[in-house]
């Protein structure tokens, strides 16, 4: 297949919103999408799981109890592992939650403490529909148009729950206009078995983007490892556009200097797009002081570092304003 992840964008790197302007606001609020869409963002992301009654939910995770109070409304829902699944729940209940900052659940505090306080605003957990609504409605009253960037969450899980997100979720993207190549609409997901699967037995003609993660994290029964050589780019280039590696994926950095990983050189020959995750001016990698003496710059400095040098083709970002300023900088530069 032709891989071309970017060609029906700008030839400037997209900057994709991650969860929203999560830097700012609750994660996948409705409040985070539309701050990220005023701030410019090129792409909105969803992470999708399902609801009881089969309805895709916007949530980073399949359990609700780190980003909302479901354990004060509904304590005896819980399962036996001590956690509160989506799955468990119908749309209309997750709908009445209120969602928050994410917390860690051993302290109760929040995980990025300098973000939106806690017990403050009004904020839900919304449906995939309602989020497509509202991307599609600012973008008719804006006249620019906004892309929406989707990740199936857990599929294999899901699965074993009686439940195929793959299928509901093109289903609703269909709905609403989102079924060609051209479309302003990116699939991704962890594993590649689905991800090929979105492809080659689902038929989607849209962008599928293959993300990749650790192997200690266990985001699917993979070795990702392998998937980072130079076969493993050539294998995901049969199915997917580009890959979505974590930023430290794509860099090597010793004790003086950051140099761009031979992983960036094997994807661009498989004709993969680079969409790397997640750039947050609150979290800098480990080798954040090779980037600057100042860290109010250090940020900005790591941003520019993957447009210029590693010259990916997107990036995921909690601070869009911020991605967008440097990116802009960076073309009028040129």
């Amino acid at each position: 297949m032709t891989n071309s992840a970017t060609a029906a964008d700008d030839v400037r790197p997209i900057v994709i919103a991650h969860r929203g302007a999560s830097g700012y606001l609750p994660e996948h609020t409705l409040a985070a999408k539309s701050l990220a869409h005023a701030m410019g963002a090129d792409y909105l992301e969803q992470d999708v799981v399902l609801s009881k009654d089969g309805e895709p939910i916007v949530l980073h995770d399949i359990h609700l109890d780190t980003v909302t109070d479901v354990r004060e409304q509904f304590p005896n829902r819980v399962r036996k592992d001590g956690r509160f699944y989506a799955i468990d729940f119908t749309a209309r209940e997750i709908g009445r939650l209120n969602a928050h900052e994410r917390i860690d659940l051993k302290t109760g505090r929040p995980v990025f403490p300098e973000r939106f306080p806690l017990g403050k605003g009004r904020f839900h957990v919304p449906t995939l529909r309602e989020e497509l609504e509202l991307v599609q409605g600012i973008n008719r009253g804006t006249g620019r148009e906004v892309g929406v960037y989707v990740e199936i969450k857990a599929p294999a899980w899901h699965r074993q729950e009686g439940k195929d997100s793959s299928a509901a979720v093109l289903e609703l993207l269909d709905e609403f206009g989102y079924r060609r190549r051209a479309d302003k609409c990116f699939v991704q997901c962890f594993d590649p078995r689905e991800t090929r699967r979105l492809r080659e037995e689902l038929k989607t003609d849209l962008k599928l983007i293959q993300l990749i993660g650790e192997n200690r994290r266990k985001e699917a029964a993979i070795d990702y490892d392998k998937l980072r050589t130079r076969e493993g780019l050539k294998t995901i280039a049969e199915y997917a556009d580009g890959i979505g590696p974590r930023l430290e994926h794509l860099v090597i950095a010793n004790a003086t200097a950051v140099r761009v990983d031979p992983l960036v050189g094997w994807a661009k020959e498989a004709g993969l797009a680079l969409h790397p995750y997640t750039f947050r001016a609150d979290s800098l990698p480990e080798f954040h002081a090779l980037l600057g003496d100042e860290p109010d710059k250090q940020f900005d400095a790591l941003l520019q570092l993957f447009f210029e040098k590693v010259k990916v083709e997107g990036l995921f970002t909690d601070f869009p304003d911020r991605a967008i300023a440097v990116r802009d900088a960076q073309s009028r530069a040129d």
